[in-house]
C-alpha cells in the first residue's frame, strides 16, 4: 500500500466517524423532541449528496418547527457549525442540509403525499432504517 492510499484510508474512515456522530446526533435530537416515524437511508456510496437522508415527521407545523429548531441548535451548540434549512417559516416540510447528514421534516400528510423514503428506497434498494 502507498503512502496516498494510505492517507485516502484515513481520511475515508474520519469522515465516516464525523458523518456518523453526526447522525447520531441528528437522530437523539429527534427522539427528544418526540419527531415520528423516523426513518434513515444510507446513501454512502449511492450518491454524493450527503452519506445518510433522515425523515421524520411531527404532528403540526408548529412541532416541525420546533423540532427543525433543535435540531439547528443542537448541531451549532455540539460544533457541526451552520446548517443550511429551507422552509422553516412554513413548516410543512423543513429540509436540514448538514453536509454529511440531510434531514427532512415533515407534517404528516405533507409527508405522505410526497413519499420520500418510497423514492429513495426503490432508487437505493431497500437499505432505510426505521428508528
Amino acid at each position: 500500500m502507498h503512502a496516498n492510499e494510505e492517507t485516502h484510508d484515513v481520511t475515508v474512515d474520519n469522515h465516516l466517524k464525523v458523518a456518523d456522530t453526526l447522525l447520531d446526533t441528528v437522530l437523539t435530537t429527534l427522539d427528544d423532541r418526540k419527531a415520528m416515524e423516523i426513518i434513515t437511508i444510507p446513501l454512502s456510496g449511492k450518491s454524493t449528496i450527503a452519506d445518510y437522508m433522515v425523515i421524520a415527521n411531527g404532528n403540526s407545523a408548529r412541532q416541525v418547527a420546533a423540532i427543525a429548531d433543535h435540531v439547528i441548535t443542537t448541531l451549532r451548540n455540539q460544533g457541526f457549525g451552520r446548517v443550511k434549512v429551507e422552509g422553516l417559516p412554513q413548516a410543512d416540510w423543513v429540509l436540514i442540509d448538514a453536509g454529511d447528514v440531510i434531514v427532512h421534516l415533515f407534517r404528516p400528510e405533507v409527508r405522505n403525499f410526497y413519499n420520500l423514503e418510497k423514492m429513495w428506497s426503490a432508487n437505493l434498494g431497500s437499505d432505510s432504517t426505521p428508528h
